[in-house]
């Protein structure tokens, strides 16, 4: 059984999550975009906090929160993010920054343990201005051209810009230091109803899909809505629209078990009712945890546009703008979570692919990784009613807390 120093303290790890929720609050979620003043007063709070822990803490040239330790042992890193989507949910990042800083709360001052947790807030896993940007750049793969060219995708605001706003301008950026930490473990909402609907407590996550993104354009021919007869027009967003459909058709001959696939955004030009569509564009969305897979569904949309272009009324073509691979989780720390699963969740545990990216596929390149889930109240994530029941939160800090007690040991 778990020596009892492993229980958390379930009161404060819910007012430290209730405090956050406090900062930017918009309806029952929150609104912190990454470098709005909501976003950065949660960074101010966590740095405050981090000395309680026995941590140095520091924020970085690109908004990255670490609390590093000088105890000796061995080192696990832990953590996830602070900034929230636009108008979203308060537990989606805050909850695994938390049971971070509650680990290293209870373990850290312990001489009994060898080693201590160190407290990662990655900068914009959100993807405000890019995509994991924070963690991106922990393990050395931002160059400074990527920020000079980052855009907030809402207002247009330059990086640099809003760097230099929150007083981040000219800080260095961390780095990972190569063996410094036995792993990485991050906790997170599931996002999905699997763990709920099955009367589940906890998720040991096994991969985390890759995400695959893609700008598919029409170019037709603009003319006039009411005096080009339907026989002769080539109109764009019709071959959008069919196009959609057909995706919807053709895929799953071709897909995994777990693939998903998303068009989130579609635009006509000029978008007015009284003109036939010339351009169209569509940005598509894939994931899985099989690059076979993508290579599968790449080749046929590349083939359905080649099909459409070849009908003569409008050309297809087809752009990749972000492949993301697929990471897999470590043998190791999924059987830790398990083992602190069956103490404390009374082994209600399943073993299950992550269809959300995180953070954790980031550092997965230079480190053993580990994330575990806690249920979602109807699988809502993304929307300012998200929500876990207190009771899933605190005992999903307690298997996190257990699970950086058994890797310590190690």
């Amino acid at each position: 059984m778990p020596d009892n120093r492993s229980l958390v303290d379930g009161s404060r790890v819910l007012a430290d999550l209730n405090t956050l929720r406090g900062i930017g609050a918009h309806n029952a979620g929150v609104h912190k975009p990454t470098f709005s003043a909501p976003h950065m007063r949660s960074l101010a709070w966590l740095a405050e906090r981090l000395p309680e822990a026995g941590l140095t803490a520091d924020i970085d040239g690109i908004g990255n929160v670490l609390g590093t330790s000088s105890k000796p042992g061995p080192k696990l890193l832990a953590g996830s993010h602070l900034e929230s989507q636009n108008f979203a949910g308060w537990l989606d990042g805050p909850l695994g920054v938390v049971y971070a800083l509650e680990a290293a709360r209870i373990i850290n001052p312990d001489p009994t343990i060898n080693g201590a947790v160190e407290v990662a807030a990655w900068c914009d896993e959100e993807g405000h201005f890019g995509h994991f940007l924070g963690s991106r750049s922990y393990v050395g793969v931002v160059a400074e051209a990527e920020i000079d060219a980052a855009r907030d995708r809402t207002s247009g605001r330059a990086m640099r810009d809003a760097l230099s706003d929150v007083g981040l301008a000219g800080r260095a950026r961390a780095k990972a230091e190569p063996g410094r930490h036995v792993g990485y473990l991050e906790a997170h909402i599931e996002q999905g109803e699997t763990l709920e609907s099955s009367g589940l407590g906890i998720g040991v996550v096994t991969s985390i899909v890759g995400i695959w993104q893609y700008r598919i354009s029409f170019s037709g021919e603009q003319n006039h809505a009411g005096t080009t007869r339907m026989a002769v027009r080539r109109d764009a967003g019709l071959a959008l629209a069919r196009f959609c459909v057909a995706i919807d058709d053709r895929f799953p001959a071709l897909c995994g078990p777990r693939t998903v696939w998303t068009t989130g955004r579609i635009t006509l030009d000029p978008g007015a009712p009284s003109i036939i569509p010339g351009r169209a564009e569509m940005l598509f969305q894939v994931r899985d945890d099989d690059p076979a897979v993508i290579d599968r569904l790449e080749n046929l949309l590349r083939s359905m546009a080649a099909e459409v272009t070849a009908q003569g009324r409008c050309s297809v073509t087809v752009e990749r703008l972000r492949t993301g691979a697929p990471a897999l989780m470590d043998g190791a720390i999924q059987q830790a979570i398990e083992a602190a699963s069956s103490a404390f969740a009374g082994g209600r545990s399943v073993r299950m692919p992550s269809g959300a990216g995180h953070d954790a596929q980031i550092l997965a390149t230079i480190m053993p990784v580990g994330m575990l889930f806690v249920p979602s109240i109807g699988g809502i994530s993304h929307h300012w009613t998200e929500n876990t029941e207190d009771d899933d939160i605190v005992t999903g800090a307690q298997v996190f807390v257990e699970a950086c007690r058994h890797l310590l040991a190690q």
